[in-house]
């Protein structure tokens, strides 16, 4: 090995220099500057006071995000996922029912953890740009009886958001739990956690919050508290003193116990893991963006530009996919023109004017395209670009869209806003 710490070796590929994209698509998305500034802060240790004071900031800025009184308010350590996991994980044992209402593609996969987890899954399912009616889960809820109604918020494989208010007194009414993935909605779309009686939400970083992917926030109210401690265990090298384990059936993953992840983010500070020390530097500055704009003020931002995009598509002549009333305010869905190869407009997109958008999966693979319009994406410029960029990639693979109607037709949406 070389002495030289400054050599270059060619087998160690070049400098990390990535051309710098707008990412339009369903996330992630740009990442706010003030963000990328706090990811460079120096490491500390995981108790050091400045560094456990700054996980007690983080709780405090995340119940505002969520609008709970939640005292159980958190990061869990990994990608959105990681949050999910760490719910069902915590609250399903083997044989307890559980109800996932699916309208998309992230439906099913809260169907898969819980039957990873040893749940006896029910689904239900509608059809792909629709959601479901309050009677439609009532029905079900009642003729299952489930322990955890789990399901998403805003699935952004078909664009569409579950209304939510009227589910969580129905399942409390009822006796069961709801869990809810509020992933690519939170920050971006209305979620009142406590005023919806919502029992466990989970989110990440790289949607509407504009953070980079890699913690997930949840919050968890008591009635999910019970369910975990009940489940109680502490692994052996840290047992304190005189503790005695709980009676329910151990949690089956280590990294994903509520638990133990509760301990550590309590005053007693009962070692985990090691907090990813950067990630947390930028979730918290994530939520002091957001928080500083005003929650209300930032859904209203995420709403018109959504609005200026949806004005502009349909001048171009494009249809926009699924259930108008239940539309994200935040990712829109658009046919693909049958005359247009969608993926290679995609890449042209991308290539040519550095713009990504996205497609969809399953049964939507290649017939829509996704454009998100989150977190500091969500901007009046970022919609003008989109569409005018869009709009030559139509006319160059041959679909006449009319010339400067997109971007007129979002001009007159922001007509008097500022950009």
């Amino acid at each position: 090995m070389s002495s030289d710490v400054t050599s270059f070796d060619p087998a160690l590929f070049g400098y990390l220099d990535p051309e710098p994209r707008l990412l339009m698509g369903p996330g992630p998305v740009d990442v706010y500057p003030r963000v990328l500034r706090a990811l460079s802060a120096p490491m500390l240790g995981q108790f050091d006071p400045q560094f456990t004071d700054y996980m007690n900031q983080v709780m405090a800025l995340y119940r505002q995000v969520y609008r709970t009184e939640n005292e159980w308010t958190f990061l869990v350590n990994g990608t959105a996922r990681a949050g999910i996991e760490a719910c069902l994980a915590s609250l399903i044992e083997p044989g307890d029912t559980v109800l996932v209402p699916i309208f998309g593609r992230f439906g099913h996969l809260l169907a898969e953890i819980a039957e990873r987890c040893g749940g006896n899954v029910v689904t239900i399912e509608t059809e792909w740009g629709t959601v479901f009616t309050l009677d439609q889960i009532e029905q079900a809820v009642k003729a299952h009886a489930p322990k955890l109604v789990v399901l998403v918020h805003g699935d952004t494989s078909t664009t569409m958001a579950q209304p939510l208010d009227e589910i969580g007194p129905l399942c409390r009414a009822q006796g069961c739990l709801v869990y809810v993935d509020a992933t690519a909605t939170l920050g971006g779309n209305p979620l009142e956690v406590d005023a919806w009686q919502l029992d466990a939400v989970t989110s990440g970083l790289q949607k509407c919050l504009s953070g980079p992917p890699g913690c997930a926030p949840v919050t968890l109210n008591e009635r999910v508290v019970e369910v975990v401690r009940a489940r109680k265990h502490i692994e052996a090298g840290i047992l304190p003193a005189g503790y005695e384990p709980a009676n329910g059936l151990r949690i089956q993953s280590n990294y994903f116990d509520l638990g133990m992840l509760m301990d550590y983010w309590s005053p007693k500070r009962l070692n985990h893991h090691t907090e990813a020390t950067t990630m947390l530097y930028a979730a918290r500055e994530c939520a002091r963006v957001v928080l500083g704009e005003g929650l209300d003020q930032g859904i209203d931002r995420h709403r018109l530009a959504s609005s200026a995009l949806r004005a502009g598509l349909e001048a171009m002549g494009l249809k926009l996919y699924g259930d108008p009333a239940h539309r994200m305010t935040s990712v829109t869905g658009v046919w693909i023109p049958d005359s247009v190869d969608g993926d290679k407009a995609r890449g042209e997109m991308l290539l040519d004017f550095g713009i990504e958008i996205g497609t969809s999966f399953g049964p939507l693979h290649g017939k829509i395209w996704r454009l998100g319009t989150m977190g500091y994406v969500c901007r009046k410029s970022n919609v003008l670009r989109c569409l005018s960029s869009l709009e030559a990639v139509l006319r160059r693979n041959g679909f006449e869209a009319p010339a400067g109607a997109g971007v007129a037709a979002a001009y007159s949406v922001y007509d008097g806003t500022p950009g």
